[in-house]
C-alpha cells in the first residue's frame, strides 16, 4: 500500500501566532507531501516491503537494500517525523499539562522540569544543520534529550547516536519556523512549549511504559 500524507487534527491557522497558517501549509503539504512521494517511489516494486508499516521501515533500516537505503532513510525518516510531530502540537492553551507519572519521570530522570526543557533546547540549538530535538525514553525506563541529524529519528537503532521511544519532537529544519523567526532558532524553540500537546505526549509516555 502506498503512504498518504496524514490530515491535520486541527486547522492550519490553530497555533497561530506560534506557528503561522502559511508556514504549516508549505510546511505539510510541500515538504511532509515531498517525503510521502519520494517514499512511494523509492519502493515502488519492492514488494518484500509492501506490507511494512512506517514504524517497521525505521525501525529496521538496516534490511532496507543498501542500493535505495539513503533515499528510504531521508523519506521514512521524513514521514514518520512530520506524521509524529503534528498531532504533538495543540493551540496555545488547549494543549494540557504533563501527567502525574511523566512529571515524576522527568523530574528523576533530569532533576527538574526546567533542567528537562534546559536539556531539550539545548539538544535542538546544538543541532548543526537541519534535524530534530527530541524527549526519548531509553531501555530500562529512563528519560533522555537528544538530538537527530536531517530526517533521522530515535527509532533507527544501530543509525542514530541515542536510540529509544520518542514521546517528543521538535523540527529544526529552518522551513518549519523561518517565516516568523528567520534565524532565530532559540526564539522558535522558547515558543515552542506555548503550543506542546502535553495530553498526546502524555498518551505517548504511558503506552511506551507498558511496553
Amino acid at each position: 500500500m502506498a503512504f498518504t500524507l496524514p490530515p491535520l487534527p486541527y486547522d492550519e491557522n490553530a497555533l497561530e501566532p506560534i506557528i503561522d497558517a502559511k508556514t504549516m501549509n508549505i510546511h505539510r503539504t510541500k515538504h511532509h507531501q515531498a517525503y510521502v512521494d519520494n517514499l512511494n517511489k523509492a519502493l515502488d516494486g519492492q514488494v518484500e516491503f509492501a506490507e511494512w508499516t512506517l514504524d517497521q521501515i525505521c525501525e529496521q533500516m538496516g534490511s532496507i537494500p543498501e542500493t535505495i537505503r539513503a533515499v528510504v532513510r531521508n523519506n521514512a525518516g521524513g514521514h514518520w517525523n512530520h506524521s509524529f510531530f503534528w498531532p504533538i502540537l495543540a493551540a496555545k492553551g488547549q494543549g494540557g499539562t504533563p501527567s502525574v507519572d511523566l512529571a515524576a519521570a522527568i523530574g528523576a530522570s533530569f532533576g527538574s522540569f526546567d533542567a528537562f526543557k534546559k536539556g531539550f533546547v539545548e539538544a535542538g540549538m546544538k543541532r548543526f544543520g537541519s534535524g530534530w530535538a527530541w524527549l526519548v525514553m531509553k531501555r530500562g525506563g529512563a528519560l533522555a534529550a537528544s538530538s537527530t541529524p536531517n530526517q533521522d529519528n530515535p527509532l533507527m537503532k544501530g543509525f542514530v547516536d541515542s536510540p529509544g521511544i520518542p514521546l517528543l519532537g521538535v523540527d529544526v529544519w529552518e522551513h518549519a519556523y523561518y517565516l516568523n523567526y528567520q534565524n532565530k532558532r532559540a526564539d522558535y524553540l522558547a515558543a515552542f512549549w506555548d503550543v506542546v500537546n502535553w495530553n498526546e505526549v502524555n498518551r505517548r509516555f504511558a503506552e511506551a511504559t507498558k511496553g
